[in-house]
């Protein structure tokens, strides 16, 4: 018997099949040099008629995106705006 919680995975039917070869990815660009990396989105509407927020390294375009469900993107942004994520020094 498993003591883990139960998964639940909201975004099984999207994972492979988010098309972004027609992405507008948006960034940032405060306080950064023009050749620095940088984090990029965009905002993806998938068949099942979600809008995904899709993130990826702008120096590796071709790498890696991590996508949000719309319930994940706010729980973020909170996140960022309560200072989960500041760097402890």
């Amino acid at each position: 018997m498993s003591d883990s919680a139960p998964i639940y995975d909201d975004k099984a039917h999207v994972r492979g099949n988010l098309d972004l070869t027609g992405a507008a990815w948006i960034r940032s660009d405060e306080g950064a040099e023009e050749e620095e990396e940088h984090v990029e989105i965009a905002f993806v509407e998938h068949t099942d008629g979600v809008t995904y927020t899709a993130m990826r390294n702008s120096a590796h375009p071709e790498g890696p995106v991590l996508v949000f469900t719309p319930a994940e993107w706010e729980a973020f942004i909170l996140g960022v705006k309560d200072g989960e994520f500041d760097e402890p020094w």
